[in-house]
């Protein structure tokens, strides 16, 4: 089955490891990113996906919220930029090991990380990038 994914997400699957807002996202980021780990296929999508869904039915989800479309847009803007000189658009999506390592080390360099200014979730991201992502769940090759 086809993985969900919005464009922030790609960045933040760069540095999951393990943290997250609520056990029950925890536990389903951590499905997720065994599945991309397994090979599954992914599907970039425009909103809330596969990773949004255990905060979805939470009146305080941010899933929705222009602020995080704006992440998106950023994201997809400097994803495809370095993967293939033009934005990424909505669908499916391949990424490679190499793939991963080549974002690994722009995120690392602070060239891809326009997206996560602001973000709660910064400073955390930040150290693991900065211990060589030790730690991460997302292997590569995907």
């Amino acid at each position: 089955m086809t993985l969900r994914l919005r464009a922030h997400h790609l960045l933040c699957m760069l540095t999951f490891a393990g943290k997250g807002y609520t056990p029950a996202f925890v536990e389903s980021y951590k499905a997720i990113v065994k599945r991309l780990n397994d090979g599954a296929a992914i599907e970039l999508v425009d909103g809330p996906d596969d990773i949004c869904m255990p905060m979805l039915n939470d009146i305080t989800c941010h899933c929705h919220n222009e602020s995080v479309r704006e992440r998106d847009r950023l994201a997809a803007r400097d994803i495809g930029l370095l993967l293939s000189g033009k934005p990424l658009s909505i669908g499916p999506l391949r990424l490679t090991g190499e793939d991963i390592a080549t974002l690994r080390s722009a995120f690392q360099n602070g060239n891809i990380r326009q997206a996560c200014e602001g973000c709660e979730w910064y400073e955390l991201c930040t150290g693991i990038a900065q211990t060589n992502f030790r730690g991460c769940r997302l292997r590569h090759p995907l």
